[in-house]
C-alpha cells in the first residue's frame, strides 16, 4: 500500500512527534549510506525501546509498508537503503552498554553503541573486543552484527559473529525472541544467533547483544616493511603465516593507495615504494619481541627494502592513520570509486595482485588495492568516471573479471561488506540455485509478508 498520513499518526502514537519526521530535509539524511546511491523513505523512525520496535512492526504487518533497519548508515553495499521506501528504523537511540561482566569475559549492550566506544570503554577494564572494522570511530554494534564486520584484527581474532553469544530480536512479524547464549558453550536447538548475524537485517531487527570479551594483550607493537616489488610483499604475507606466526593484523597498501594517502595526509610513506606491510604483533612482552623477530628475518630473506617497528604508540598511531586514509583518500584518481572486497587463500594473494595489474593495463583505469592481507581480504577499488559510458563499461568488465578469477582461486565475493544491493546480482555466481532457494524459505519463514529491508541479498 502508499504509505498514509494515517499510518504515520499512529507511529507517532508508538514513538512520540518528536522521534519521527517525513520532513523532506529528513527523509534526506536517510535515504543514503557509504555507496553513490540514494532512495527516499516515507518516514524516518527513532525508537527507544524493543517494545517500540515491536509496535511498529506489528503496524507495518497490518498496514503493509516496509521497515528498514539503520544503524549509522556507514555500509558499503547498500543495507540499510530503503530501497522500497516505506520506514526506516534509525537504532541510534539504543546506545546504552547495559552490563560488563569481567568475572564472565561477557558484555551485554544495545545495537545503537558506537563500536569504537565500546573498545574503550571495555579497555578501560583490562579488557578486548577484538573486532575493528575501519569504520569503528562512528558504525555501530548492531550494524556490525547485521553485516558480520570484520577489520584487520580477524587474521589472529576472526570477525563479528566469533564475538556475539547471544542477541535480543524483534522478528519481523514483531514477536521478541532471545537467541543464544552467556556461557561459553551452548549447543541447544539451531544456532539461530548465528543465523541472524550478518543477515543484513532481512531477518530481524536487533535490539540487544550479548558479546564476548577476551583479556587485553599486555603489549601491542607495529612494524612496517617496505617492498620494491608487490608480489614479494603478498608472497612474505604468505610465508610469516607458514612459519607459525600469527600477527594481529598485517595490512597491505599497494603503490597506487601510498602515493594517495600521502598526497592526502602527507603521513611519510616512500611513494616509491611498490607495496607497504604494516603487521601489529601483540600479547606478552617477550613473546612479542620474538616474535617481531621472527617477522624481521622472514621480511629480510624475502627481499624487504627497509623494516621499521614503531618505537612509540604515537608512530604507530600515524602509520595506521595512513591506512585508514586510504579509502577516502582514493578520489584523487577519480570521481568515481567501485569498491569491492574479496577474499582468497592467503596463497592465492600474489595471484590476484597480478590480475588485478593486468586487468588495469587493459583496461587503462586506475585499479587500486589494499586491506586485509593476513586473512586474504582484498579492498580492490576502481576509480573512474561514471559520466564517461566507456569508462563504466569497462569497470563493470573488470568487476566481473575479479569476481570470477576470485571464485575460480577458491576464493569469495565478500569479506566483510555483504551483499545488500550492490552485489545481489553476483550471488548466484558463488551460491548454488538450491542453497538460494533455502534462504529464500528462510526469509519467508521469518518475513512471510515480505515486510523487512526487502530489496536486499535475495532480489
Amino acid at each position: 500500500m502508499v504509505f498514509s498520513t494515517k499510518v504515520f499518526r499512529k507511529i507517532e502514537k508508538i514513538v512520540g512527534k518528536a522521534n519521527c519526521s517525513n520532513a523532506k530535509e529528513d527523509l534526506l539524511c536517510y535515504s543514503y549510506d557509504a555507496t553513490p546511491t540514494i532512495f527516499f523513505p516515507d518516514a524516518v523512525v527513532f525508537p527507544k525501546n524493543v517494545q517500540d520496535i515491536s509496535s511498529i512492526l506489528k503496524l507495518a504487518n497490518q498496514y503493509e509498508f516496509v521497515v528498514t533497519p539503520r544503524g549509522a548508515g556507514s555500509g558499503m553495499t547498500g543495507g540499510s537503503l530503503p530501497v522500497n521506501g516505506g520506514v526506516v528504523l534509525v537504532m541510534t537511540r539504543l546506545n546504552r552498554i547495559l552490563n560488563i561482566d569481567k568475572d564472565n569475559l561477557i558484555a551485554v549492550v544495545e545495537p545503537g553503541v558506537v563500536t569504537g566506544d565500546f573498545g574503550k570503554a571495555v579497555e578501560r577494564q583490562g579488557l578486548f573486543y577484538p573486532p575493528d572494522p575501519s569504520s569503528a570511530d562512528y558504525s555501530t554494534l548492531g550494524g556490525n552484527a547485521a553485516e558480520c564486520a570484520g577489520g584487520p584484527r580477524a587474521v589472529k581474532y576472526g570477525v563479528t559473529r566469533d564475538y556475539v553469544l547471544g542477541l535480543e530480536v524483534v522478528l519481523p512479524t514483531g514477536e521478541i525472541i532471545k537467541t543464544g547464549v552467556q556461557t561459553a558453550k551452548g549447543v541447544v536447538g539451531y544456532d539461530l544467533t548465528r543465523l541472524i548475524v550478518g543477515s543484513e537485517g532481512t531477518l530481524g531487527v536487533i535490539t540487544s547483544l550479548t558479546l564476548r570479551l577476551l583479556p587485553l594483550p599486555e603489549t601491542v607493537k607495529t612494524i612496517t616493511v617496505i617492498f620494491d616489488r608487490i608480489e614479494t610483499a603478498a608472497e612474505t604475507v604468505s610465508e610469516i603465516i607458514r612459519q607459525g606466526i600469527i600477527p594481529r593484523s598485517i595490512e597491505y597498501m599497494d603503490n597506487a593507495s601510498i602515493r594517495c594517502v600521502e598526497d592526502y595526509i602527507n603521513s611519510g610513506l616512500p611513494t616509491d615504494a611498490e607495496a607497504i606491510l604494516i603487521i601489529d604483533v601483540d600479547g606478552g612482552a617477550d613473546e612479542v619481541d620474538r616474535s617481531i623477530k621472527r617477522i624481521q628475518s622472514v621480511c629480510t630473506k624475502s627481499g624487504a627494502r627497509y623494516i621499521k617497528t614503531a618505537a612509540t604508540s604515537q608512530d604507530a598511531e600515524k602509520i595506521w592513520k595512513a591506512r585508514k586514509a586510504v579509502s577516502p583518500a582514493l578520489f584523487k584518481y577519480g570521481p568515481d570509486k567501485i569498491n569491492e572486497d574479496i577474499v582468497v587463500p592467503r596463497s592465492k594473494i600474489p595471484d590476484m595482485v597480478k590480475k588485478i595489474k593486468a586487468l588495469s593495463r587493459e583496461t587503462g583505469l586506475t585499479m587500486v588495492s589494499f586491506g586485509h592481507a593476513g586473512d586474504g581480504n582484498i579492498h580492490f577499488n576502481i576509480m573512474l568516471d561514471k559520466q564517461i559510458p566507456e569508462q563504466q563499461t569497462k569497470a563493470d568488465h573488470a568487476v566481473d573479471e575479479i569476481f570470477n578469477y576470485t571464485l575460480e582461486l577458491g576464493g569469495t565475493l565478500s569479506g566483510e561488506h555483504g551483499v545488500g544491493i550492490t552485489k545481489s546480482r553476483y550471488m548466484s555466481k558463488e551460491i548454488s540455485p538450491d542453497s538460494i532457494a533455502l534462504m529464500r524459505r528462510i526469509k519467508a519463514a521469518f518475513d512471510p509478508a515480505g515486510i523487512l529491508n526487502p530489496g536486499k541479498m535475495l532480489v
